[in-house]
């Protein structure tokens, strides 16, 4: 295969083009189009899409986050490979052969041969649910909690000393200065920024050059900071764009000077918003949600509820883990969720096989918010009562997305309370192509000749 670099940049849109030279120039050597998402329009969904060619309804991400039925528990950006139920694409071969080896038991060591030798070489840099699956080469963020609360950040990373030869060794981007440790800190929450990014681009190009893989897919997230906080139509937001041209032109060039392929692609990008929904307020009014005091601060216990809703940006997966008549909580929520100021839609299990979205994992009904709004995760009615964990960056404890996190509230020096400051979110599939993201490629694919649009799930054979 022809060696490819795959450059993963959040939030960015084609109206951000114009800021970065370097993709300016790709998009007129190669080619540019809109990127149509999958629903939900977000992080895990869409890279666990982009890897497969399948939607949620196959590959089984259906959000950022999962309730796990089993332990009656919600789990936000849960990293290992295998909650991904549909091949990767690197992985292909190894799925088309392994399947010919019960047959072929006299040849196994022919087969095993023949994969090995069509398996591509692959890295895999902070992509979500990359943990423990087949890449050769892995880059992710895996902190460790010391028995006193604290963080010890680190990285996971295959070989197993990557990372720390990464961190003790000179920079790609900036020779004669120090890589050091990859910042966390920078990678999520009130301090989070293009530093994140710049350091992946780093390891990136190192990784490139040193580990020579023939597919090599990235992550830089810096525009989804300043979009959630600032808004896609704000001058930070175009800031943060600028600042990608010296992290991908030595990408770009460093593909250009080994032959390679170049693919540039986002998930998805913002929409302003300017509202906040939340469906768990509403369901616990409708004394669907079982709610526990402890030491005056106020818990859901998702087992225990009728109904409760996992709530991701754009999108909300609602489940009733103990109903005992599904069908009438099912149409009464329904209607109640539709009441919501801020909700566009709520599917049920039919509407969401027509769009890609279910599967066992999904929730018996998902709702879209309006797309100047976006969902919060709070449950209780009085901020007194609000769990310790809510004012803090907690991405474990909290069962939702809380892009509050970006924010510290000046009089407490904590996360805020409300969502009101968020000024951009994502998640939702919009007919007219707002909020889509936008692929290049270079060269142009030939069978991409004409086409203004691609669909999500047919990124994944171009990689090939």
């Amino acid at each position: 295969m022809l060696r490819t670099i795959v450059i993963n940049i959040a939030g960015l849109s084609r109206s951000l083009l114009d800021e970065v030279p370097s993709l300016t120039a790709l998009g007129e050597r190669g080619m540019v189009c809109d990127l149509e998402p999958v629903l939900p329009a977000v992080t895990c969904t869409m890279q666990a899409t982009l890897t497969t060619g399948r939607p949620p309804s196959h590959h089984g991400i259906i959000s950022n986050g999962l309730y796990f039925f089993d332990t009656a528990e919600v789990r936000f950006w849960e990293q290992s490979a295998h909650l991904v139920t549909a091949p990767r694409v690197w992985d292909l071969p190894i799925s088309r052969l392994e399947s010919q080896i019960s047959n072929l038991t006299s040849e196994i060591s022919n087969v095993r041969s023949e994969i090995s030798a069509r398996r591509p070489k692959t890295a895999l840099l902070f992509w979500q649910q990359s943990l423990y699956g087949t890449a050769d080469v892995l880059l992710t963020p895996k902190p460790v909690h010391g028995p006193g609360g604290e963080l010890i950040q680190d990285c996971y990373s295959r070989p197993a000393d990557l990372y720390g030869c990464l961190v003790a060794g000179e920079s790609a981007l900036t020779p004669g200065r120090p890589r050091g440790p990859f910042n966390l800190m920078h990678y999520w929450g009130p301090m989070a920024g293009v530093e994140a990014s710049r350091w992946i681009a780093d390891a990136s190009l190192q990784v490139w050059r040193q580990e020579r893989p023939d597919l090599l897919l990235t992550y830089l997230p810096h525009l989804d900071y300043s979009g959630h906080r600032h808004g896609p139509a704000s001058q930070e937001h175009r800031a943060a764009a600028r600042d990608l041209e010296p992290l991908v032109a030595p990408l770009i060039a460093a593909a250009d000077a080994d032959g390679a392929r170049i693919l540039i692609l986002s998930e998805y990008a913002f929409l302003p918003v300017g509202r906040t929904v939340a469906p768990n307020r509403a369901l616990r009014e409708a004394g669907l949600t079982a709610i526990r005091e402890v030491n005056g601060a106020e818990y859901l216990h998702p087992g225990d509820s009728r109904a409760f809703a996992m709530v991701d940006n754009q999108a909300a997966h609602v489940y009733f883990p103990r109903t005992e008549d599904l069908a009438a909580d099912v149409r009464n929520v329904k209607r109640l969720l539709k009441r919501l100021d801020g909700v566009a839609e709520v599917l049920d299990r039919p509407a969401m096989g027509e769009r890609g979205l279910d599967h066992p994992r999904s929730g018996e009904l998902v709702a879209l918010a309006e797309p100047d709004a976006h969902f919060v995760y709070y449950w209780w009615l009085d901020e007194a009562a609000a769990p310790p964990f809510a004012r803090t960056v907690d991405i474990h404890a909290k069962p939702g997305f809380d892009a509050a996190e970006l924010f510290i509230d000046p009089e407490t020096k904590a996360v805020p309370l409300s969502a009101d400051r968020v000024r951009g979110s994502h998640g939702l599939v919009l007919d007219d192509g707002r909020g889509w993201g936008v692929f290049l490629a270079a060269p142009a694919p030939e069978e991409l000749a004409g086409r203004r649009s691609l669909r999500a799930t047919e990124v994944a054979h171009l990689m090939r």
